[in-house]
């Protein structure tokens, strides 16, 4: 499982930024080896972060190439005033079991294999 999280201080987040982003978020959901997103804001900073879960790399790797996506690129510079990306393996997920949550619970999926 991987994720990619988009880390950024919000710019100018105009109708153009809005319309790009539901097109971006449309077109991640279509592709095979979607799992889900979040997103956070961060009141302290005034940072926002949105997180996309997939599968597999490959499944990343076509989020990553889509039109809509490399054709938003050159705006982050008036949408954002700062970003940061972590692409990241996911080894192990877990919980308590009351809060669900995209990734699932690896750590239990891999116990109850093993029984």
């Amino acid at each position: 499982m991987f994720q990619a999280s988009f880390i950024f201080r919000p710019g100018e987040l105009d109708e153009n930024f809005h319309a790009a982003n539901d097109v971006i978020a449309g077109a991640a959901k279509a592709i095979e080896g979607y799992l889900g997103e979040e997103s956070w804001a961060s009141p302290g900073t005034g940072l926002r972060m949105a997180t996309y879960y997939w599968e597999t790399r490959e499944a990343l790797d076509q989020f990553a190439k889509l039109a809509s996506h490399r054709a938003a690129k050159p705006q982050q510079g008036r949408w954002h005033e700062g970003y940061h990306v972590i692409i990241a393996e996911t080894a192990t997920t877990y919980g308590d079991g009351k809060l669900s949550h995209v990734t699932g619970d690896t750590r239990r999926a891999r116990s109850n294999r093993a029984a």
